[in-house]
Formats: C-alpha cells, structure tokens, sequence
C-alpha cells in the first residue's frame, strides 16, 4: 500500500519544514507545500493530495476559504490546524491546536480519512 500523500497549507516557513519532516518520519508522503490560499488552491487541484493539512489563518488569504474553494470541484480530506482559539468552526471540521504531538496529529488524521475508507469498503463489498 503506498504512503497517504499529503498536501501542507501552512505559511510559516520553519513549521512548514518541520511538519513535512514529521509526516515523512510517519510514513505519510508529504507532496506539496503552499503558503497561500491561491497557491493551495492550485496545488490541490493540480496534484490530488490524498489529504490536506490546512493552517486556518494564512497570511495571504484564509485555509477555511481556500478549502471551500477546493470543495467547489473535489472532495480531499482535510485536517485544520491553527495557534489562535478560533470561534464559528464547524463542528464537523477536525481542528488541531498548536502546539500538538505527533499522536494527536496521527489522530486527526485517521479521523479525516474514515470517511474514505468507509468508501473504500462499501466499494469492495459492491465488487464481490
């Protein structure tokens, strides 16, 4: 089974480098990295991340309106993330608050990708 690919939408340059290190140390294919709304946009489209790591607040533009964005023409899985206490979220949006360990980030991740693997399983059950 290949590694899940990761899009990270993250606009601090030091935490986009140590999130990539992280994921990779995982076993996670970390296959783009994005700094703003438009660039995470683009990349989502153009490379069909298996999930996205989001920072909610970017310094040009917003994570929250670029994944709507995104919502237009895909579905990707999606884990948001953000140092500030942040009010009106969804309730169904899986929100990491930073600083967070690798166990929480490995949980959010199974989190947002049990949608897709319930998928997966009725798509098999469908074919035998």
């Amino acid at each position: 089974m290949s590694p899940l690919r990761i899009l990270l939408i993250e606009d601090d340059p030091l935490i986009s480098v140590l999130m990539a290190e992280m994921l990779n140390g995982m076993a996670y294919r970390v296959c783009g990295i994005e700094a703003t709304e438009a660039g995470a946009v683009r990349a989502a489209l153009t490379l069909r991340p298996d999930l996205m790591i989001v920072d909610i607040q970017l310094r040009k533009g917003s994570g929250v309106a670029a994944v709507a964005k995104i919502e237009e023409t895909t579905t990707i899985p999606c884990v948001f993330m953000t140092g500030n206490r942040v009010h009106g979220l969804a309730a169904s949006m899986i929100v990491l608050q930073k600083p967070f360990v690798d166990e929480a980030l490995v949980q959010a991740i199974d989190r947002a990708m049990e949608p897709m693997r319930a998928e997966g399983d009725a798509q098999f059950m469908k074919r035998h």
